[in-house]
Order: C-alpha cells, then structure tokens, then sequence
C-alpha cells in the first residue's frame, strides 16, 4: 500500500484496514479541522514536510502523540502527521479564499489588526455579512476575497495563474510558497476536480493525450515533474529553476528540462 494514501503507522489504523494491515489498534478517527494558516504535514513525526494543509480544512484524526497527530487530509486522502496544536473542532465552511491571498483582521476595520495571513484556498465559515466584510469566528475577512463554496471556478489554469510569481517550497500547498504538483492540485480543487497530491498520482488523471495536438489545460509529466498548459505553445508550473511559478517556452522547457537531466516528457493527460 501506497504510505501516503494508508491511513495506518502501526499502532493505529483505520477502522476499514482491519483484517488488511497489522495494527495495535484499529479506530474509527474524529473528525477535527485546520485552525492555522499553514500546517506542515510530515512523513514522520521528525521527518521534513511532505506537503501542506490550509486554514479551515477538515482531516481524520486517528491519534495524538507527543504533540503530533496522526491524521488524513480529507480533501486527497493524503496521510501523515501534523502539529496537534494546529487542529481544531470540526466546522463546515461555506467560503473559500478566492484570491491569491487575504488576511484576517481582528475588527471590522481593514485598519485594524491583522491576525493571519489566509493563501487560495483557504476554508472560511461565514457568520455575518457586514458592509465590506464578513464575519467568521476567527476574525474578519474583505468580502471581495471570498466566494461561495458551492461555486467552484470553471478554468484551472486560470486558477494556476493567481500563483504566478509565488516562491517555490518543495512540498508547498500555499501562496507563500508551493511547488509543480501543489499547483496542478489548487487549480484542480478550486474548480471541483478531485486531484491527488503528488506528480506521480496525478499521471492517472484525464486520459492519454500524448498523439494529439497540445492544448490549454493540458498536464505535462517529466520524472518527478508536472506542468499545465496554457496555450500550446506555453507553460506555467512550480520549478525550481526559477525558483516560482512561472511561465516557460513548451518546446525550449522540454529541452532545457531533459539537457539538465530530468529526462523527457512522459505523460500529457488530458482532463
């Protein structure tokens, strides 16, 4: 089983692996939300990130250990462990930031104290709708930034394109930094595409359109690399040879990719 999508780490597993995995003890999980702007989700309890959690998304707790809960992120499955301070109770959202980003402020005021720094994405319960703002139980937040969750946008590389010029962070979900498969994933999401978090897992989506003519939205997979089509002739992705999302030349990008040995394209999925 794919350690990732395995909802397991051999103390604990979830309820649906009993009789499939070796565990201490098989659970049901609690339902628990993200309550920070960022939250690391880690491999292993001291390991690096493997990728990250925005504010307001909802995972599956299985367990709590030395301040680490091991959890799966409901949005792809993905499992791991996080700072158990960064969890929260369950809340249903009805908003998403809707632009590249926005901050929460403490007052009805876009003067007043900033309390975070929100990326697209981010899950927002609305409780009020003031004059400019809304009202959620965190603080206040520019109601030009947010949109209805039930109406997901409609083109992902227009929604990849708010991150244009975003730092890349290799295992980044967020506009303070992201990487390729990060990027395909936020613009997949935010138009109600489900979509895994890992280049690898993302070959399967779509179908094979590697004999016909390349065409906006298009994904490109090199050996640990995806980018998306603008236009056939151009790329945007997170790389790090820039180190940000950019766009890039289609034709010079395979070249330049496979001369500094990231091998050629091997996949071109079509959604």
């Amino acid at each position: 089983m794919d350690r990732r999508l395995t909802p397991a780490n051999g103390r604990v597993a979830a309820l649906e692996l009993a009789g499939k995995i070796t565990a201490e003890r098989y659970v049901s999980g609690e339902g628990a939300r993200v309550t920070r702007s960022v939250l690391d989700l880690l491999a292993a309890p001291d390991e690096a990130r493997d990728r990250q959690l925005l504010m307001g998304e909802g995972v599956d707790l299985f367990e709590r250990r030395d301040g680490r809960a091991f959890i799966r992120a409901a949005r792809d499955g993905y499992c791991g462990y996080v700072n158990e301070a960064g969890l929260g109770a369950p809340r249903a959202a009805t908003h998403i930031v809707a632009t590249p980003a926005t901050h929460l402020y403490a007052e009805e005021s876009i003067k007043s104290r900033d309390l975070a720094h929100l990326s697209f994405g981010s899950r927002i319960t609305v409780l009020h709708e003031l004059k400019a703002l809304f009202e959620t139980p965190e603080g206040f937040i520019p109601k030009k930034h947010l949109r209805e969750i039930d109406r997901p946008f409609s083109d992902p590389v227009t929604v990849a394109q708010m991150f244009f010029g975003t730092p890349y962070l290799w295992g980044g979900n967020s506009r303070l930094g992201i990487d390729c498969s990060g990027l395909v994933q936020a613009a997949l999401l935010a138009c109600g595409v489900a979509c895994p978090g890992d280049s690898d897992l993302q070959q399967g989506l779509g179908r094979d359109a590697a004999n016909e003519p390349p065409q906006r939205g298009d994904l490109w997979f090199w050996k640990g690399h995806v980018a998306m089509l603008v236009d056939p002739d151009t790329i945007i992705h997170a790389n790090g040879h820039a180190m940000a999302v950019t766009y890039e030349d289609a034709k010079k990008a395979v070249l330049r990719i496979e001369a500094q040995g990231g091998g050629p394209v091997t996949h071109r999925r079509r959604l």
